[in-house]
């Protein structure tokens, strides 16, 4: 059986998925055979893995940064919040059913199940397992029902470092009061991590020593405050409202990502924000969309809500005004759906409308059925689509990337041909232009590196602007912003002290 390290928060955004992500990196490059491990997720950004299992995102993250291919096993239990509706349960990788909070709690004992389930196999087929906490472990009205913190530690036998935020003010106060709520399960908890830090660490290490001395434990880091590495976010917190973020380079190319209530997989476009004449904005602007160079509609967990929103926020005339104008407008999964003529709903599995009128950009209609697709493919754009892409070096128009969605589409399809890895129904056709307007149920399109170049220089080439040459690697820019977190953390956190707690 693997030795396991636990990191959990005083709260939610305390930094912990990047935290586990920097140690499998920086015990990956130590030579040991390191996964990590979240039991139970609560995130819009989700991942396919090779057998064609939904996990969280951060997971595939951190799965990279051990080196190693993402599992169902990585995070046995995904929740995916869809509103009224509650949340829908996705279980080793495949959804079972939409559940509100009580529902939930009373399938515990099944979900537990599922976590050790997936912890022993994992610790079976690694040496070092990184778990994950979820928001704080100290939430007294649920440690009876707790999966994912207290009671991962304990199953694992995981010493845990607990981290707080600085940034968010009261850290000693979080702190302390997080070992004083967990009782008898303080215990397991043998150190702490400050993150966020910026400022005088001379103002600082009084504290350091004052937290020891009330809580008996000490403080194994203190990490400064950095952003920009260049990783995909956990969830949408970062994308704050109608503000502009991911800005580099000299922002000659505008890519709007129109902010919906229930976007998920954002980091579909963090490549855009990697290119240095992109400036990626995510917005409810009707300014900013009808001045973009590219405006895109993400995928959604509520397609149908997100749909009526764009509708009832009266973005959907800025949408179709900057259609008119000639502004490119895509859509990624849920996007796709919504740039279509309607979306059927006969079962009500999305929402208790049956038939709803969509943007009508797109020749296509969707209906929504109970099986979920979920798999990892391979495309090859069609000739005459019309995207102005060119072959990749050696001829090829091969791309990759993965499909999440519960809606098949009809009508006028046919920029891609798919061969989906984990599915039954290998070959199929996927996306849908007309002029201006393209979409497509691939997530990760734009992680292709010449065919998001070429998509740019197209745009440039509409505004007069000279063809960028260079293409931007994505895959290694995301190894070295790893390398360069690693990094970050090895310097200021305490790995020694972490050797000797688990005797490695």
């Amino acid at each position: 059986m693997a030795k396991a390290l636990m990191i959990q928060g005083t709260g939610s955004g305390a930094g912990k998925s990047l935290i586990a992500a920097a140690l499998c990196r920086i015990f990956s490059n130590k030579g040991i055979d390191v996964a990590p491990f979240k039991a139970q997720n609560m995130a819009l950004n989700s991942f396919i893995t090779m057998e064609g299992g939904e996990i969280g995102r951060a997971q595939a993250l951190q799965a990279e940064a051990s080196r190693t291919a993402a599992t169902v096993d990585m995070n046995p239990v995904l929740l995916k919040a869809s509103g009224e509706a509650g949340s829908q349960v996705i279980i080793h990788g495949k959804v079972l059913s939409m559940m509100k909070a009580k529902e939930y709690y009373a399938f515990r004992k099944e979900a537990w199940e599922a976590v050790r389930t997936s912890y022993d196999r994992l610790s079976n087929r690694h040496d070092l397992i990184i778990m994950e906490g979820a928001g704080s472990p100290a939430e007294i009205n649920l440690m009876n029902v707790d999966i994912v913190n207290m009671s991962a530690a304990k199953y694992a036998k995981a010493p845990v470092l607990l981290v707080g935020d600085i940034d968010k003010g009261g850290v000693f106060a979080s702190i302390y009061g997080t070992v004083r709520l967990l009782g008898r399960d303080s215990r397991h908890i043998k150190g702490f991590i400050i993150n966020k830090f910026r400022g005088d660490m001379g103002i600082l290490e009084p504290g350091l020593e004052m937290i020891k001395e009330k809580t008996g434990k000490p403080v194994a880091g203190v990490l400064p405050y950095f952003s920009d590495l260049g990783l995909p976010e956990e969830d949408g917190l970062s994308l704050g409202h109608g503000t502009r973020t991911g800005v580099h380079g000299t922002g000659e190319i505008k890519v709007v990502v129109v902010r919906l209530k229930y976007i998920s997989n954002f980091t579909d476009f963090d490549p855009l924000s990697a290119e240095p004449d992109v400036e990626l904005v995510y917005s409810k602007s009707p300014a900013d969309i009808e001045n973009a160079d590219l405006v895109i509609i993400p995928g959604s967990k509520n397609t149908v809500k997100d749909l009526l929103f764009l509708r009832e926020s009266r973005l959907e005339e800025s949408i179709k005004r900057a259609f008119a104008k000639g502004v490119q407008i895509t859509g990624i999964c849920g996007g796709y759906q919504m740039l279509g003529r309607k979306i059927f709903d006969p079962c009500g599995i999305e929402s208790p409308h049956q038939e709803v009128k969509g943007l009508g950009l797109l020749d296509i209609e969707t209906s929504f059925e109970n099986e979920k697709t979920t798999t990892q493919v391979e495309a090859e754009l069609l000739q005459g689509s019309g995207l102005g892409v060119q072959a990749s070096p050696g001829g090829s128009h091969s791309l990759k990337g993965y499909e999440i969605h519960m809606g098949n589409s009809t009508g006028d399809i046919g920029l891609f041909s798919l061969k989906r890895i984990s599915s039954a129904s290998a070959q199929s056709l996927d996306g849908s232009r007309n002029k201006n307007c393209w979409g497509t149920y691939l997530h990760g399109i734009f992680e292709n590196n010449h065919f998001r170049r070429d998509l740019l220089n197209r745009l440039r080439e509409k505004k007069g602007l000279e063809p960028v040459s260079d293409v931007a690697d994505y895959a290694g820019l995301k190894e070295k912003a790893l390398d360069r977190l690693a990094e970050l953390v090895r310097e200021n956190l305490d790995i020694e002290f972490i050797e000797r707690m688990l005797k490695l």
